[in-house]
């Protein structure tokens, strides 16, 4: 069976025909040829294929697209719209700048997920990792809490470090207007 959808990613509205079974990553990659967020386990399982669905993390190969239809899509490509000057997200460049990333296949997932969870942090949402609030109400974005928020995103090539690196000096740097 198939079904007409619209999604909105990295801010351009785009409709489609899907199978009522295509995965969101499966119509962002087949159907509208947007490659950054990638196939790697298909099971949920590394990350690699995180996007940001309607401002909150999603692995989009777990999740149906006739099930989101309206939603908004930002990917690692499009977290550099969402900037005043349209140059890269905080997070973007802040990996650039800790070299968080040896082969890059695991680097959208890693990026996307680590702007849901600054975003999560901020507004904040708890982790089981959760020891301090900040005086506004925030997360403390403490190494701890970093690594278990982005536990579900696994990196091959072991550049862990550099990603928590990354990750605090993102959180840092964010300004509101600069978040997704």
């Amino acid at each position: 069976m198939e079904a007409e959808i619209t999604l909105r990613v990295d801010g351009t509205e785009r409709t489609l025909t899907v199978d009522t079974r295509t995965t969101v990553l499966d119509a962002l990659r087949d159907r509208l040829g947007v490659m950054s967020p990638k196939k790697g386990c298909d099971h949920g399982q590394c990350g690699a294929c995180t996007v940001l669905l309607d401002g909150r993390r999603a692995n989009s190969c777990l999740t149906l697209a006739v099930a989101h239809d309206g939603a908004e899509v930002i990917t690692a490509d499009g977290l550099a719209g969402g900037t005043p000057d349209g140059g890269l997200h905080p997070v973007q460049r802040a990996f650039l700048d800790q070299d968080a990333f040896q082969c890059g296949y695991c680097t959208p997932g890693q990026v996307c997920s680590a702007a849901g969870a600054i975003e999560e942090a901020a507004a904040g949402h708890p982790s089981t990792a959760t020891a301090n609030l900040q005086a506004d109400g925030a997360v403390d974005l403490a190494d701890a809490e970093i690594r278990e928020r982005l536990s579900g995103n696994l990196c091959r090539c072991g550049a862990y470090v550099n990603i928590v690196a990354a990750v605090r000096q993102a959180a840092e740097s964010a300004q509101p207007q600069d978040r997704p």
